[in-house]
């Protein structure tokens, strides 16, 4: 049986910063092996609670299949070839990397490469360590007032262009992914990638690796370039037909290329490079003193959150994407309500419907539905309940979840509800907000009844037949019983109808003064709440 009080194992696979094991701090128990090294890897993943990789490090279904307590895979880095997404998902595994932590130092090292390219910087080089001077022979071209194609306009991209701006180039883009509006913000033309081939003198690719990109730059589109043209490839390998790029550096199709990444890896034995207007890198885009660092410190932030159970922003296989600050204030409230549901609710509903109402219903709430999920199975399942495998456990149970959004809220700035069918068919619901400048929770609607109580650890619900000395009997039992009432509120539809009691109290409420209360107040419905 695993020691509730052992701390929680951390992997460290591949060698990192060590700013990374710092940034950890002590509440981890740090252990260290070769991740390459497939048989020691499979021992020592066997009860590693978080592993920290890089790129040599294969984290695949076999290696989480031996992974029995794994809870997040870390990759200090921004490519995920070496883990298998799909596989961890399935095990509730998340999956987290660092998106932004070398966007500089590639962005740089593609600049780099066109510069090298641009005034034959490789092979003049070669030239004066062999003890020539060969000055005409590598005279190169400026990048002043030329046009620059960058293909792919994300984060990288756009700090290409920026950067590339200042030479006095003239910067065009293709993107289908982004809006002409946005590309203006940051001085960019946007156009077709054929008229990309046709007007750029220098090229430069920034797209992710997908099925459609593999290949994207093939002979048919090198053949629309400019003869001048100089291209550069520091994104991922593939995305540039190796074979056609060489025939075309070969025959004086186009000018130069500098590359940074290849369709194999790593690769020592390319025919391009023999080529003297090949300038070429080993995969160095991120390898910088910084991005290693900044690497190590963002995965070390995702680990410390993911194994205390909070929403990885980095994670990549949580819905949600990123969180607005006017959402973030929501995500343990949501996640309460979904404990309260739950208890409410003496099960599992078959539909659940989490409704978000206001000003935030404005942003993309869909963490709110992860969080009101991971509150509703938190004391249902055995295994610890995440923002990656909350779906999951509702898919598995044939649950229906539908987030709902509406820009009106009635009483409120922002109004969060849970509402669900159970088996039977009768609904429930519990309803939230946030308060004052502090943003305070309060519970406002349970079933109907309007409320007005702080979700605090531990809460009560009690409903029966309004009528006179039914608080003071409740009040009676809990001070009989040494439980402090910290907050309590009463609520009915009618006169002599059915009331419902809210209360939280400073301590659990034992189970026979449950039992008692139950009996005292003949209480239709009795629920405890405990939120710890």
């Amino acid at each position: 049986m695993t020691d509730p009080t052992a701390r929680p194992v951390v992997l460290i696979a591949e060698e990192l910063s060590p700013a990374t094991v710092e940034a950890l701090g002590p509440d981890f128990a740090i252990r260290y092996c070769d991740g390459a090294d497939r048989a020691e890897l499979l021992a020592a993943i066997a009860d590693a609670d978080a592993i920290l990789v890089r790129s040599a490090t294969k984290v695949d279904a076999e290696a989480l299949a031996a992974a029995t307590r794994l809870k997040v895979v870390a990759r200090a880095g921004v490519g995920l070839d070496n883990v298998d997404v799909k596989a961890a998902t399935q095990s509730g595994v998340m999956v987290v990397n660092a998106p932004t932590s070398n966007v500089v130092s590639a962005a740089e090292l593609a600049v780099a490469l066109m510069l090298a390219a641009a005034r034959h910087v490789a092979p003049a080089h070669a030239a004066l360590r062999n003890g020539e001077w060969k000055r005409s022979k590598y005279t190169g071209i400026e990048l002043f007032e030329k046009t620059l194609g960058i293909v792919g306009l994300g984060r990288i991209g756009v700090l290409v262009a920026q950067r590339l701006a200042a030479f006095g180039m003239n910067v065009i883009a293709y993107d289908p992914y982004v809006q002409a509006g946005r590309a203006a913000q940051v001085g960019v033309r946007l156009v077709d990638l054929d008229t990309l081939l046709a007007e750029s003198d220098f090229m430069s690719v920034h797209l992710p690796k997908t099925a459609e990109t593999v290949g994207l730059i093939d002979a048919d589109a090198l053949a629309k370039a400019k003869a001048s043209l100089v291209l550069v490839n520091a994104a991922r390998g593939g995305i540039v037909d190796e074979g056609a790029l060489y025939d075309a550096l070969k025959t004086g199709r186009i000018a130069a290329a500098g590359l940074d990444v290849f369709a194999h890896e790593p690769c020592t034995d390319s025919p391009l490079f023999e080529l003297e207007n090949v300038v070429a890198t080993p995969h160095l885009g991120a390898s910088t003193d910084e991005a290693q660092e900044k690497a190590g410190l963002a995965v070390a932030k995702s680990v410390r959150l993911a194994l205390s159970g909070e929403l990885v922003p980095d994670a990549v296989n949580v819905q949600g994407g990123v969180i607005a600050e006017d959402v973030r204030p929501g995500i343990p409230l949501t996640e309460k309500l979904g404990q309260i549901f739950t208890a409410v609710a003496g099960e599992v509903a078959q539909q659940l419907d989490v409704e978000v109402r206001g000003e935030i219903a404005d942003h993309d709430v869909t963490v709110l539905e992860l969080a009101a999920l991971k509150g509703v199975f938190a004391h249902v399942v055995e295994e610890q309940v995440s923002f990656v495998n909350a779906p999951l456990l509702a898919a598995e149970r044939g649950i229906v979840v539908r987030l709902v959004m509406d820009a009106e809220s009635g009483d409120h700035r922002n109004l969060i509800t849970l509402r669900g069918t159970l088996a039977d068919g009768t609904q429930v619901s519990v309803s939230g907000t946030l308060v004052g400048m502090a943003q305070r929770e309060r519970l406002v609607e349970v079933n109907g009844y309007l409320v007005d109580i702080e979700p605090t650890e531990h809460l009560a619900f009690f409903t029966y037949v309004d009528r006179p000395g039914m608080v003071g009997t409740v009040g009676q039992i809990l001070g009989e019983a040494q439980v402090n009432i910290a907050g309590m509120q009463v609520s009915r539809e009618t006169k002599g109808g059915e009331a419902l009691v809210a209360l939280s109290v400073d301590s659990a409420i034992p189970a026979d003064t449950l039992a008692l209360i139950e009996t005292a107040i003949e209480a239709t419905s009795i629920r405890a709440v405990d939120l710890a």
